[in-house]
Protein backbone atom coordinates (compact mmCIF):
# COMPACT_ATOMS: atom_id res chain seq x y z
CA UNK A 1 0.00 0.00 0.00
CA UNK A 2 2.94 2.43 1.28
CA UNK A 3 4.69 1.48 -2.52
CA UNK A 4 1.41 2.30 -4.21
CA UNK A 5 0.56 5.69 -2.06
CA UNK A 6 4.67 6.94 -3.01
CA UNK A 7 4.25 5.86 -6.80
CA UNK A 8 0.79 8.19 -7.42
CA UNK A 9 2.32 11.09 -5.11
CA UNK A 10 5.23 10.83 -7.31
CA UNK A 11 3.59 11.24 -10.38
CA UNK A 12 1.00 13.14 -9.62
CA UNK A 13 2.68 15.63 -8.13
CA UNK A 14 3.99 17.41 -10.82
CA UNK A 15 0.40 17.15 -12.70
CA UNK A 16 -1.33 18.80 -9.62
CA UNK A 17 1.48 21.87 -8.92
CA UNK A 18 1.38 22.30 -13.33
CA UNK A 19 -2.61 21.98 -13.24
CA UNK A 20 -2.30 24.82 -10.02
CA UNK A 21 -0.02 27.20 -11.59
CA UNK A 22 -1.56 27.04 -15.33
CA UNK A 23 -5.37 27.96 -13.98
CA UNK A 24 -3.39 30.47 -12.27
CA UNK A 25 -1.89 31.79 -15.11
CA UNK A 26 -4.26 30.85 -18.26
CA UNK A 27 -5.51 33.22 -20.83
CA UNK A 28 -8.38 34.29 -21.70
CA UNK A 29 -9.11 34.29 -25.41
CA UNK A 30 -12.64 36.28 -25.36
CA UNK A 31 -11.40 38.94 -23.36
CA UNK A 32 -9.82 41.78 -25.75
CA UNK A 33 -7.82 43.08 -22.80
CA UNK A 34 -5.58 39.54 -22.61
CA UNK A 35 -2.09 40.42 -23.93
CA UNK A 36 -1.41 36.86 -25.29
CA UNK A 37 -4.52 36.77 -27.12
CA UNK A 38 -4.37 40.16 -28.48
CA UNK A 39 -1.06 41.94 -27.96
CA UNK A 40 1.47 39.21 -28.41
CA UNK A 41 2.26 37.95 -32.10
CA UNK A 42 2.82 34.54 -32.15
CA UNK A 43 4.56 31.99 -34.58
CA UNK A 44 2.05 30.34 -37.33
CA UNK A 45 3.34 27.31 -36.14
CA UNK A 46 2.39 27.72 -32.81
CA UNK A 47 -0.11 24.56 -31.83
CA UNK A 48 -3.48 25.62 -31.28
CA UNK A 49 -4.41 26.55 -27.34
CA UNK A 50 -6.37 23.09 -27.12
CA UNK A 51 -3.01 21.22 -27.82
CA UNK A 52 -1.17 22.73 -24.22
CA UNK A 53 -3.15 21.42 -21.31
CA UNK A 54 -3.00 17.31 -22.58
CA UNK A 55 0.60 17.83 -24.29
CA UNK A 56 1.71 19.06 -20.69
CA UNK A 57 -0.47 16.64 -18.41
CA UNK A 58 0.87 13.77 -20.45
CA UNK A 59 4.64 15.37 -19.87
CA UNK A 60 4.10 16.01 -16.03
CA UNK A 61 2.71 12.36 -15.07
CA UNK A 62 5.76 10.79 -17.18
CA UNK A 63 8.34 12.80 -15.45
CA UNK A 64 6.56 12.19 -12.03
CA UNK A 65 6.29 8.70 -12.67
CA UNK A 66 10.39 9.02 -14.14
CA UNK A 67 11.16 10.06 -10.68
CA UNK A 68 9.40 6.99 -8.62
CA UNK A 69 11.33 4.67 -10.76
CA UNK A 70 14.76 6.73 -9.95
CA UNK A 71 13.61 6.26 -6.33
CA UNK A 72 12.87 2.76 -6.32
CA UNK A 73 15.36 1.61 -8.90
CA UNK A 74 18.71 3.29 -7.39
CA UNK A 75 18.98 1.30 -4.48
CA UNK A 76 19.20 3.49 -2.13
CA UNK A 77 18.13 7.42 -1.10
CA UNK A 78 22.35 8.21 -1.92
CA UNK A 79 22.16 6.98 -5.00
CA UNK A 80 19.15 8.65 -6.31
CA UNK A 81 20.28 12.23 -4.99
CA UNK A 82 21.74 13.29 -7.91
CA UNK A 83 19.37 12.50 -10.56
CA UNK A 84 16.81 13.43 -8.25
CA UNK A 85 18.76 17.01 -7.39
CA UNK A 86 18.54 17.66 -11.26
CA UNK A 87 15.11 16.13 -11.12
CA UNK A 88 13.64 19.28 -8.49
CA UNK A 89 16.00 21.56 -10.53
CA UNK A 90 13.97 21.11 -13.94
CA UNK A 91 10.86 20.88 -12.05
CA UNK A 92 11.51 24.37 -9.99
CA UNK A 93 12.62 26.04 -13.69
CA UNK A 94 9.86 24.85 -14.96
CA UNK A 95 7.39 26.06 -12.71
CA UNK A 96 8.65 29.31 -12.73
CA UNK A 97 8.24 30.01 -16.50
CA UNK A 98 4.90 30.02 -16.69
CA UNK A 99 5.14 33.16 -13.85
CA UNK A 100 7.66 34.33 -15.89
CA UNK A 101 5.97 34.82 -19.56
CA UNK A 102 2.18 34.68 -18.79
CA UNK A 103 2.15 36.39 -15.59
CA UNK A 104 4.87 39.07 -16.06
CA UNK A 105 4.56 39.30 -19.47
CA UNK A 106 8.69 38.90 -19.64
CA UNK A 107 9.16 37.12 -23.46
CA UNK A 108 12.88 37.53 -22.88
CA UNK A 109 13.81 36.36 -20.00
CA UNK A 110 11.03 33.63 -19.63
CA UNK A 111 13.26 32.43 -23.32
CA UNK A 112 16.15 32.80 -21.42
CA UNK A 113 15.00 30.87 -18.15
CA UNK A 114 13.68 28.48 -20.50
CA UNK A 115 16.94 27.70 -22.04
CA UNK A 116 18.32 26.80 -18.43
CA UNK A 117 15.56 24.47 -18.55
CA UNK A 118 16.45 22.94 -21.50
CA UNK A 119 19.74 22.23 -20.49
CA UNK A 120 18.39 21.16 -16.73
CA UNK A 121 16.30 18.57 -18.39
CA UNK A 122 18.74 17.30 -20.74
CA UNK A 123 20.99 16.78 -17.94
CA UNK A 124 18.10 14.91 -15.89
CA UNK A 125 17.56 12.52 -18.52
CA UNK A 126 21.30 11.68 -18.55
CA UNK A 127 21.05 11.41 -15.33
CA UNK A 128 18.38 8.96 -15.31
CA UNK A 129 19.46 6.77 -17.82
CA UNK A 130 21.91 5.81 -15.33
CA UNK A 131 20.09 4.63 -13.36
CA UNK A 132 17.03 3.27 -14.95
CA UNK A 133 16.68 3.11 -18.87
CA UNK A 134 12.98 3.57 -18.57
CA UNK A 135 12.27 6.83 -16.75
CA UNK A 136 15.16 8.05 -19.07
CA UNK A 137 13.16 7.31 -22.03
CA UNK A 138 10.69 8.68 -19.82
CA UNK A 139 12.09 12.56 -20.07
CA UNK A 140 12.75 12.17 -24.09
CA UNK A 141 8.99 13.29 -25.15
CA UNK A 142 9.50 16.36 -22.31
CA UNK A 143 12.78 17.42 -24.13
CA UNK A 144 11.13 17.13 -27.93
CA UNK A 145 8.35 19.70 -26.83
CA UNK A 146 10.60 21.70 -24.85
CA UNK A 147 12.32 21.78 -28.19
CA UNK A 148 9.56 23.17 -29.78
CA UNK A 149 8.25 25.56 -26.77
CA UNK A 150 12.15 26.79 -26.74
CA UNK A 151 12.02 27.52 -30.60
CA UNK A 152 8.29 29.02 -30.25
CA UNK A 153 9.57 31.42 -26.85
CA UNK A 154 12.54 32.65 -28.81
CA UNK A 155 10.54 33.30 -31.93
CA UNK A 156 8.16 35.32 -29.87
CA UNK A 157 11.15 37.19 -28.73
CA UNK A 158 12.26 38.37 -32.50
CA UNK A 159 8.62 38.99 -33.44
CA UNK A 160 7.78 41.18 -30.68
CA UNK A 161 10.89 42.98 -30.48
CA UNK A 162 9.91 46.17 -31.39
CA UNK A 163 6.23 45.70 -30.78
CA UNK A 164 4.74 48.93 -28.89
CA UNK A 165 2.14 46.81 -27.18
CA UNK A 166 4.98 44.70 -25.09
CA UNK A 167 7.07 47.98 -24.52
CA UNK A 168 9.38 47.70 -21.40
CA UNK A 169 8.01 43.65 -21.13
CA UNK A 170 10.34 42.00 -22.79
Amino acid sequence: MYEALKAAGLTFFPLGVGMVIGAKYRTNRNDPQDWYQTKLIKPSYRPPNWVFPPMWSSLYTAMGYASYRVLTEAGSLEAAAVPLGAYGLQLSLNFLWTPLFFGAHKIKLAAAEMSVLYAAVVYTAYEFFKVDDIAGKLILPYIGWLSLALTLNWHMVYLNRNNPALEDRH
